[in-house]
């Protein structure tokens, strides 16, 4: 069984991860943008910023391709904005730790500074949370997809403890026990 193939359509937790799959692109395909406005060489690490952040053509053409799979994974919607939210957060957070140590070096060839490093955390937790959010908790709710394919068991009880609560109990016709007839 695959957690993809549990959560409805149309369930509410689609919703969260489109909102941020969608919001992270556009902030991600704008930086880029901007960046090309610039007209910023592919490899310069002259110190050109845009929006306060370091960049370069290489990191604009990155940008614009990471916000456009974060808004095609928002247009998919469901486990797949999901699991690209938790892709693409996991390697922002990666980004920022390989980053940290190549600051001054040659090898830095996307123009990063500190605040590129850190725009790289932060963005890589958000999107990370919207990857995650109602899947991973101690709380999830007993109806939540994840929790009940973590928990097939308890959750196979629960509906048949439901099922057996509103069922409509059977009636009783004439001649049935305690009845007198006149």
């Amino acid at each position: 069984m695959k957690l993809s193939d549990e959560l409805p359509v149309d369930h509410r937790l689609a919703t969260v991860y489109r909102i941020g799959a969608g919001l992270c692109g556009v902030i991600l395909l704008v930086f880029g943008l901007l960046g090309f406005t610039d007209q910023l060489g592919f490899f310069d690490t002259s110190g050109s910023q845009v929006a306060g952040l370091s960049t370069n053509g290489l990191l604009s053409l990155i940008s614009v391709v990471v916000g456009l799979v974060l808004i095609a994974g928002a247009g998919i919607g469901g486990n797949v904005a999901s699991m690209v939210n938790m892709t693409v957060g996991a390697l922002f957070l990666l980004s920022g730790f390989v980053h940290i140590f190549i600051l001054d070096k040659g090898a830095n060839v996307l123009d990063f500074g500190m605040s590129n490093v850190i725009f790289s955390f932060v963005m890589g937790l958000l999107i990370l949370t919207f990857g995650m959010y109602g899947r991973v908790t101690g709380g999830l709710p007993h109806d939540n997809p994840y929790w009940r394919s973590r928990h097939p068991e308890q959750a196979a009880r629960e509906d048949a403890a439901r099922r057996s609560a509103t069922a409509e109990p059977p009636r009783l016709t004439g001649g049935g026990v305690g009845q007198t007839s006149r």
